[in-house]
C-alpha cells in the first residue's frame, strides 16, 4: 500500500503548495551539511511525496495523542538549474537561472521516477562539489520541509480561527506545549528561519497565480491515466517582479480587494530568499480536476484590464477563475 499511497490519495483533501528552492550557500553554514546529506538520500521526487504523506497519516493514528511531527525525519526536496560560469557574478536584480536559460525556462526539475511527462532517469546527481551536480555542472537548489515549524504555525492559525474550541479538543494543551518546546529547540539551533513552504487546501489562492505566466516551465506528472500533479517553476526575481506589478496596479484600481493584502504578504515573503532561488507551484491532486489550467493567464489579464479601466474584461477574467475554482472549494463542505 505504501508504494502507491502518493499515486492514490483517495479520500484526502486537495492540498497545493508554494515552495522556494534555494542554493546551498543561502543556508546557515551549520545547516548545509545536513541539508546536502538529506537531499542526497532522496531516491526520487515521488519517493519524497510518498514518504511525507505516509508520515502525516502515521502521526494521526499513532498512540499518545501527539499529532505533531518530531523533525527526526524531515525531508528535503531538490532540483537543479544551469550553473554560473566560473568567475561570473550575477548582476543585481537578475537570477543566474534566468540568465543562463532565458525567462521561464530556467528550471529543469529532475523527473519523477518514470511518472513525469518528458521525464529523465529520476536519479539523484553526484554532488561532487557542494551545491553542484558533478555530472552536469548544474546548481542544486534545496527546499527543506521544515515540518516542525509549519505544524506549529498551522496549529496556531487553527486555534485563532473560528474552529478554535474544536481544535482545543483535538489537540490537547499538553501536546501543544510539547511541540512548542520542539519549535524553541529548532530556533535555538538554527537562528532566524525562513519558512520555505506555503500550503493551501481545497484550492489555490489566486494571489499565487500572479507569480507565474503561461510560458513558465511545467512538469505534468501522470500515472494510470490520471494527473497526479502539475508543477510550475519561475526564477524568484521574475516572480517578485510579477507580484510587484500586480500590487502596484491593484493598489490603484482595486485597493479594497483581499487579493491585494495577500500579494503584499507574498512579496514580503519572497524577499526573504536568495536572489538565485526558484519558486515552485505544486498543484497536487487538484490538478486532475482543473488541468489544463489557464488561471495564471486569467489573473494577468484581469489585472491588466483593471489597470486599463476595463471593468468588463476584468469581470470576465474573474468569472473564468470562479467557474474553475469555486466548485473545488465547495468540495471542502461536501459530505
Amino acid at each position: 500500500m505504501t508504494g502507491n499511497l502518493y499515486r492514490g490519495q483517495a479520500g484526502l483533501p486537495f492540498s497545493s503548495t508554494l515552495r522556494v528552492y534555494e542554493p546551498l550557500e543561502a543556508f546557515p553554514e551549520g545547516q548545509r551539511n545536513a541539508i546536502r546529506t538529506a537531499g542526497a538520500r532522496t531516491a526520487s521526487r515521488a519517493a519524497v511525496e510518498n514518504a511525507e504523506l505516509l508520515a502525516s497519516l502515521g502521526r494521526i493514528t499513532r498512540s499518545g495523542g501527539d499529532p505533531f511531527p518530531t523533525g527526526r525525519t524531515d525531508l528535503v526536496r531538490v532540483t537543479s538549474v544551469p550553473g554560473v560560469p566560473p568567475g561570473r557574478t550575477p548582476q543585481a536584480g537578475t537570477s543566474d537561472a534566468g540568465a543562463a536559460a532565458g525567462p521561464g525556462a530556467a528550471a529543469s526539475p529532475r523527473a519523477e521516477a518514470g511518472l513525469s511527462a518528458g521525464s529523465g532517469s529520476g536519479t539523484e546527481p553526484d554532488t561532487g562539489v557542494a551545491g553542484h551536480d558533478a555530472g552536469t555542472g548544474r546548481v542544486l537548489l534545496y527546499c527543506p520541509s521544515q515540518l516542525v515549524l509549519r505544524a506549529g504555525l498551522a496549529a496556531n492559525a487553527l486555534m485563532e480561527g473560528i474552529h478554535g474550541p474544536l481544535a482545543e479538543m483535538l489537540i490537547p494543551e499538553e501536546q501543544r506545549d510539547k511541540h512548542q518546546e520542539r519549535i524553541d529547540q529548532v530556533k535555538a539551533r538554527d537562528g532566524a528561519i525562513r519558512v520555505h513552504t506555503r500550503a493551501s487546501t481545497w484550492g489555490i489562492p489566486f494571489s499565487w497565480f500572479s507569480l507565474f505566466t503561461e510560458s513558465d516551465h511545467k512538469d505534468v506528472v501522470e500515472s494510470g491515466g490520471r494527473i497526479l500533479t502539475v508543477r510550475v517553476w519561475a526564477p524568484i526575481t521574475e516572480a517578485m517582479e510579477r507580484a510587484r506589478y500586480a500590487v502596484a496596479h491593484l493598489a490603484l484600481a482595486a485597493p479594497d480587494l483581499d487579493m491585494l493584502d495577500d500579494l503584499a504578504q507574498l512579496t514580503e515573503w519572497l524577499e526573504l530568499f536568495h536572489v538565485n532561488s526558484m519558486v515552485e507551484l505544486d498543484y497536487g491532486a487538484v490538478a486532475d480536476k482543473v488541468y489544463p489550467d489557464e488561471s495564471p493567464m486569467d489573473i494577468r489579464l484581469g489585472i491588466e484590464c483593471l489597470a486599463d479601466g476595463d471593468m468588463t474584461g476584468a469581470a470576465a477574467a474573474y468569472r473564468r477563475l470562479a467557474s474553475r475554482w469555486i466548485p473545488i472549494r465547495q468540495l471542502a463542505r461536501a459530505s
